[in-house]
């Protein structure tokens, strides 16, 4: 049984994607077309994807570790802490400061000098 239907992307709007001329060549894989100068993202290929997600992320939780939501636009600022916090897990729902995990040594060290500032 499928997780999520393409119907029910396609009711909610998942396919469209950034304007044709903001995009990134490395997306280009999962881009099925486009239309009025908007990318059509592939939903089939989405499909895929949120189902070997959905396994990843079930395994994750059956070793007991824990999974970071994140939805900071506005549609996900309620949906967010209320599915976190039912599944008892942390969640960011508000800014999201860039490099967060990807630069932590970076933000770890900014984080350690406001400190020493603020005593």
């Amino acid at each position: 049984m499928a997780i999520v239907t393409m119907k029910q992307l396609l009711e909610t709007g998942v396919h469209f994607g950034h304007r044709t001329q903001r995009w990134d060549p490395k997306m280009a894989r999962y881009i099925y077309t486009q239309r009025n100068g908007v990318h059509i993202i592939d939903l089939q290929q989405t499909v895929k994807s949120l189902e070997k997600a959905y396994a990843l992320v079930r395994e994750i939780v059956a070793k007991g570790d824990q999974v970071l939501f994140v939805g900071t636009k506005r549609q996900a600022q309620e949906s967010i802490p209320q599915e976190a916090d039912r599944c008892k897990m942390p969640y960011v729902s508000h800014r999201w400061l860039g490099g967060t995990l990807t630069n932590w040594r970076t933000i770890k060290l900014r984080i350690d000098h406001l400190k020493a500032l603020e005593a």
